[in-house]
């Protein structure tokens, strides 16, 4: 006997299951534009399966993600990620979190171009508007 599920049911699955593996542990990440189209390359392929879209049908994106009613994946980490940093900004000076985020490393770094951090990530999503305070001012 073929188990049918109605879109819905699938959508119901895809939020409990995919994105949640998907965004497990999103607080820290620092995406990069190849991760962040690998993420959306996933998330494109289970609702493409979940629609029976095929390659051949050349359907877009935005069409897809308007068909299903979800956000881009990308988009949901990155404003879950600053949820968690005014979470954290919240907190007591004497709580873990608060202090791994204002800790300054002393020393010398490494030869070569920066890694791009945490929060330059933030940062450079607010592009200077200063929507985030610097954890160093808090």
């Amino acid at each position: 006997m073929e188990n049918k599920r109605t879109k819905k049911q699938k959508l119901r699955i895809y939020n409990i299951t995919a994105k949640a593996a998907l965004k497990f542990g999103n607080e820290a990440w620092v995406l990069k534009k190849r991760e962040e189209q690998r993420l959306e390359a996933a998330q494109m392929k289970f609702f493409k399966h979940l629609l029976g879209i095929t390659k051949l049908d050349k359907e877009k994106n935005q069409c897809i993600r308007q068909k299903t009613g979800a956000q881009n994946i990308v988009k949901e980490i990155k404003q879950y990620q600053k949820k968690s940093l005014q979470h954290v900004q919240r907190m007591d000076t004497n709580r873990l979190p608060k202090q791994a985020l204002q800790y300054k490393a002393k020393g010398r770094r490494n030869i070569g171009r920066p890694r791009k951090a945490w929060w330059d990530q933030l940062n450079l999503e607010d592009h200077g508007t200063g929507n985030t305070p610097n954890p160093s001012e808090t």
